[in-house]
């Protein structure tokens, strides 16, 4: 019956993903930008629901640019979760951009994409970062750069922090935790790490019990007089403690 279930739940999911890929074909083109957005967010709530996982939003999201926002990084799961809670333009690497209809999906949500293998591809990412904020876009990084298990928290790279800098617009800390809807308890069905593929950590989600995303915002803090290593390590504490909070 669990197989079952999460048979179900991923033949709904590729229905809906499909669905997406043909609003950002032909309805896009239509639409405002504000408009887009709102159906992106719309439609990411939709596929949580789909997948058997409830949306817990703590904090105050942005509710306009400019905006960057700084969250820990769990899962594929993660952009998902901040999407339903609040539409974001993310930083994803450049190689998303070629997956097949994923691809489609994170374009047309509107990601910045960066070659994380090459260190100057920070500079290029860094200015169009800068030039969206300016046009009041909100933005979200991982600043971790990589998923972990959720145990604790990577170091945080300060490169992307100063794009907020120069655009002298705010960053936002956020937190991540999916737990079982039933318990509270931490669940790391979601896990994306080592040796982990985007199949066996979908599979392992829709296996789960009832799922909580659970999404945290803290307080923007300004940009002005910012040193980007220095806020990097604060925005790092800052980060840990909505970690803590979540529940």
């Amino acid at each position: 019956m669990q197989a079952l279930s999460a048979c179900l739940k991923l033949l709904r999911a590729i229905a809906h993903a499909f669905g997406g890929w043909w609003t950002i074909r032909f309805t896009f083109p239509h639409l405002t930008p504000a408009e887009r957005n709102a159906r992106v967010q719309q439609w990411a709530e939709r596929m949580l629901g789909l997948m058997g996982i409830r949306l817990a939003v703590q904090g105050e999201p942005p509710e306009c640019g400019p905006v960057l926002v700084v969250c820990n990084h769990l899962s594929w799961l993660d952009i998902l979760a901040i999407h339903a809670a609040r539409h974001v333009r993310f930083v994803s690497k450049a190689g998303v951009r070629h997956w097949p209809l994923i691809g489609t999906l994170s374009t047309g949500a509107g990601s910045l994409y960066i070659e994380r293998e090459r260190r100057r591809d920070a500079m290029r990412v860094v200015h169009h970062m800068t030039e969206a904020l300016r046009n009041g876009d909100l933005i979200a990084v991982f600043p971790e750069g990589t998923t972990t298990d959720g145990q604790g928290l990577l170091p945080f790279h300060a490169n992307l922090l100063q794009a907020a800098i120069s655009a002298g617009a705010p960053v936002q800390p956020a937190a991540l935790r999916f737990a079982d809807a039933a318990t509270g308890e931490t669940s790391h069905a979601p896990r994306y790490i080592d040796d982990d593929n985007l199949f066996s950590s979908l599979w392992n989600t829709l296996k789960a019990p009832p799922l909580l995303a659970i999404v945290r915002f803290g307080e923007p803090q300004p940009s002005l007089g910012r040193e980007r290593r220095a806020w990097a390590k604060t925005l790092h504490e800052d980060v840990q403690v909505l970690r803590r909070e979540t529940k």
